[in-house]
């Protein structure tokens, strides 16, 4: 089964502390072939807490798929336990709601979960250790790194301007409040009607576009015009966005193609197991 959507929604996502994040963009576009918009967030810079509320809105009025590029959750099914040693749920819609409940950063955070609460499973620097003994990878990063895809981030990785872990463990909190009222794939079954949340990488969406591996990034308009043409997609209007926005745009323009492939949500080495405690992410076959 091959889900139906009327519209497509990629955000660029942040885990940086504060309450306000430059780094988050919202992208949406409707079926068909015109340019995905950069939606304008509150006052002027986007929180996590208001693309939450915003997404719960979106999600009541069309159906929408919405794509996050975050990990959905950490590995589990390599070594038997998210956190091995500490005493946390075994599946991944628990351990949102246990994320949630322990962290108090403002604005969806969850910076304390890496720097006290949990710290020693997550590299910060030389001090320790072994960097390798940090780099823990979920099924579908394997998968992904074994198919040529290349080397995926792992979320126990603290350092670096990405802050992937930070922004992972803050969109497991996000995940925990938006899944009464949308259902996120694959820890969910897909649907027959309405929205539904992916995990979505952005790098896969740009390789789709043309981009070359390793240069994914779009900080041109002449290179983000030839992205949004080989996706089928009408061309951008207006001042050219930051890296975050073009990321996002792209994203949504890739997603509204690849929702229709039906080999995308039928992935040959998602199990139940996976898809129960680790997820996986949308556009890896």
């Amino acid at each position: 089964m091959t889900p139906r959507f009327a519209r497509f929604a990629a955000i660029d996502w942040s885990g940086a502390k504060g309450a306000r994040h430059k780094g988050i963009a919202v992208a949406l576009c409707d079926a068909g072939q015109a340019v995905p918009r950069l939606v304008p967030a509150p006052g002027g810079i986007w929180s996590r807490q208001a693309v939450a509320d915003w997404m719960i809105d979106a999600a009541r009025t069309a159906p929408t798929l919405f794509g996050f590029d975050f990990s959905f959750a950490p590995p589990f099914v390599a070594r038997g336990a998210y956190l091995p040693g500490d005493t946390v749920p075994g599946d991944g819609r628990a351990f949102w709601a246990y994320v949630d409940a322990i962290c108090d950063d403002a604005d969806l955070g969850a910076a304390s979960l890496l720097e006290v609460a949990h710290r020693r499973h997550f590299y910060f620097g030389k001090a320790d250790g072994v960097k390798a003994d940090f780099m823990h990878n979920r099924a579908c990063e394997a998968h992904y790194k074994a198919s040529g895809g290349g080397k995926a981030s792992t979320v126990f990785d603290a350092i670096g301007a990405a802050q992937v872990a930070k922004a992972s463990f803050a969109g497991m909190r996000l995940l925990h409040h938006v899944r009464p009222h949308v259902p996120v794939w694959p820890f969910d079954p897909l649907p027959t009607t309405g929205s539904l949340v992916v995990e979505i990488y952005t790098s896969i969406a740009a390789r789709a576009a043309g981009r070359p591996k390793g240069r994914t990034k779009m900080r041109d308009a002449a290179a983000l015009e030839a992205a949004l043409t080989a996706l089928a997609s009408a061309p951008h209007v207006g001042p050219m966005p930051d890296d975050h926005g073009a990321d996002a745009i792209v994203t949504a323009a890739w997603m509204r193609t690849a929702a229709l492939r039906p080999a995308l949500w039928s992935p040959t080495s998602l199990t139940e197991e996976i898809a129960r405690t680790e997820g996986w992410t949308f556009g890896i076959v």
